[in-house]
Formats: C-alpha cells, structure tokens, sequence
C-alpha cells in the first residue's frame, strides 16, 4: 500500500454553492478557514440549499483578500463585505437557531434574482457557538452552517470504487468533503477513529448519511438517479446511505494549524 496522503482539499463558503479547491488551508474550531461561514435564507431567515434549490450549485464562489466574490453567468460578479459588526438576527440550520449577520441588501438583491426566490445572504459570527451533536462531540465543539459537523473526509479509493460500478463515473465534488486522502483501500475511512495530519490530530466520529446533493449533476444542477441508486445498493444501513466520515478536529493554539496538500495522514487509532 502506497503511502498515506492529503490529496485534496476544498471549502465552501457559502453553504450549497460552489466549492473552491485549495493547496492548503488553516483549520480552525469551525473546520477549514472560510468553510461554510455564509449562508442563504428565505424569507423566514431558514436555510436554503441545494435540495430545494438545487440550481445553488451553479454559483461560484472566490475569495478576494478575505472577502467573499460571488459568480454566476447570468450576473456581473459581486464582492461581498465580510461583515464583523451590526445587528445579529436569529437564523436557522435545520433544528438550530444561530445569531447571525445580514450581508446586506445588494448581495440578496443579486441572489435573489440568480435563484428566483426571496432571499438573503447572512455570515456566521466569529464569537458565536453552534454546538456539535454531543453524542458524537464533546462540549464547545463547534461549527458554522456546515449541515452538522465542521469536517467531512472521503478517501479517493471509495469514489474510484462508486465510480467502478457507475455506467458514467462522477467527480468528488458532488459529495462537498473538505479533506480527500489517498493511497488506502476503499472505505478504510470508515474504521479509522484518530488521524494526524501535520500538527493536528483529527477525530472521525460519525459516518455521514448522504442525502439527494450527489445525485445534483454541479454542471448543469440536473437531478439524476446515480450516484443514489448504486449508492443504496450496498451502502445503505437502515434507511440511511453512508458515505465519507464527520470529523472533528483538535485545535491546539500553540502549534501550526495549517495542513497542506500531499502532506502525510497517520492513522492513530
């Protein structure tokens, strides 16, 4: 087996849009520096995604000397101001209410004319606290707009075998994971409990259920049946479909937080 590595990383600033890939990146409390810290609502300021909208992936994302640009071919491009002051609205991520700030009315203006609905566009606040799910987390951890947890990892075999059994074979990013690694066996991710990268020691606490995004075609935000119906063929426990594994990462502040691409993954526990 060929040695074990980082061969990818990725984040996604604004929850369902385009990604961007990256050489390296620091990880914070919240995962990956940038990930998941904007979000689009509606009207009632509840998240909006991908599964009801399922053309948000045609959306792209950069980032700009810290700040957010947002692209679409039917749009001038739009720089949006990262906001760290103002009036903090409550919004929610599934269950979760979470304090917030608005963008602003230029960057819903614009949004809203992409996606044909009433919406806006809030960022999550450096000081504010999304708990973890505490049955797989410990206290204080914590994370953005991400769906549940701050970290999603894929090893590149378990899509190479997906795309063995797939009459048209997918790209990684229909999944959205933030860490790809390579030379392993396909789905080893899912016994692995503790891995090092660099410095920072990476806890896999829970598979992650999958659930109608990958089948989201990011070229054209088509609908398909793959990868979900080969996927339920023998990734499905229950009524669930499993694929790629939540992580949690240690953050110690008097160490180096950045982790690069080819850098090497040990498997602790």
């Amino acid at each position: 087996m060929s040695q074990l590595n980082v061969s990818g990383l990725s984040i996604y600033p604004v929850k369902s849009c385009a990604g961007i890939a990256l050489s390296s990146s620091k990880v914070e409390a919240f995962g990956l520096s940038y990930d998941r810290r904007w979000m689009v609502v509606d009207e009632k300021r509840v998240m909006l995604t991908q599964r009801k909208l399922a053309k948000m992936c045609l959306i792209q994302t950069e980032l700009v000397d810290e700040q957010l640009l947002l692209k679409h071919g039917s749009m001038p491009d739009l720089v949006v101001l990262q906001p760290d002051t103002g009036v903090k609205s409550l919004v929610k991520v599934w269950a979760d209410e979470c304090l917030a700030y608005d963008t602003g009315d230029e960057p819903a203006n614009w949004l809203s004319q992409v996606l044909g609905v009433d919406c806006r566009l809030v960022y999550f606040p450096d000081d504010e606290i999304r708990q973890v799910d505490l049955n797989f987390a410990s206290k204080n951890d914590k994370t953005a707009f991400s769906d549940g947890f701050p970290l999603l990892l894929i090893s590149q075999a378990s899509l190479d075998d997906l795309n063995s059994r797939l009459d048209h074979p997918i790209s990684m990013d229909r999944f959205r994971p933030n860490i790809v690694v390579q030379g392993c066996k396909p789905y080893a991710e899912d016994s692995w409990k503790i891995i090092r990268i660099g410095n920072i020691l990476f806890r896999l606490v829970k598979p992650c259920s999958r659930c109608v995004i990958p089948s989201i075609n990011t070229e054209t935000a088509e609908r398909e049946t793959e990868p979900t119906k080969t996927l339920i063929s023998y990734r499905q426990r229950g009524r669930k479909i499993f694929f790629g594994q939540n992580v949690i990462a240690e953050i110690n502040n008097k160490v180096s937080s950045e982790i690069k691409v080819g850098m090497p993954v040990e498997i602790i526990e």
